[in-house]
């Protein structure tokens, strides 16, 4: 399937879960209280789904797998500040596990993204070979054609 929006991207769904699942941990204390740390997983939590849109947006595969490479490391962020939330009791060792799980889904799936998208050629390559014809004049394709047996 052809994902006709970003919000199609099963990476950005998987993003875009695991952030507001955030905001709903850090919206309660004990976290709430914590303001750096708050800012701070907010920021990577936030970071992933916005990267990927923006990649999106740019239309051409090399560079909407770059946009890719930071959303991973965005995740990434995330899931080391999901360790800090648990070595502070802001969560259980049960809602840390669900919430790195989530994680490291949304890095799967960004990850086989961005493998895609380095293997797809960029955008306005043509086969060689089409691009010869392309060029012949009408007088260059007569003669091609007389010369058949």
């Amino acid at each position: 399937m052809i994902a006709q929006r970003y919000q199609d991207l099963d990476c950005w769904q998987l993003s875009n879960e695991l952030k507001q699942r955030v905001y709903a941990f850090i919206a309660k204390p004990p976290a709430s209280k914590d303001f750096e740390f708050c800012d701070q997983i907010r920021r990577s939590a936030r970071g992933a789904p916005r990267t990927i849109s923006e990649g999106f947006g740019r239309f051409r595969p090399k560079e909407f797998a770059r946009y890719m490479e930071f959303a991973r490391a965005s995740l990434m962020e995330t899931q080391n500040h999901l360790g800090d939330a648990l070595d502070s009791y802001y969560i259980t060792a049960e809602e840390h596990q669900s919430l790195f799980n989530l994680a490291d889904r949304a890095i799967g799936a960004s990850t086989k993204l961005h493998q895609y998208l380095t293997t797809c050629p960029p955008r306005g390559t043509r086969n060689p070979r089409t691009r010869s014809r392309e060029r012949r004049t009408p007088n260059q394709e007569r003669r091609t054609r007389n010369r058949e047996p």
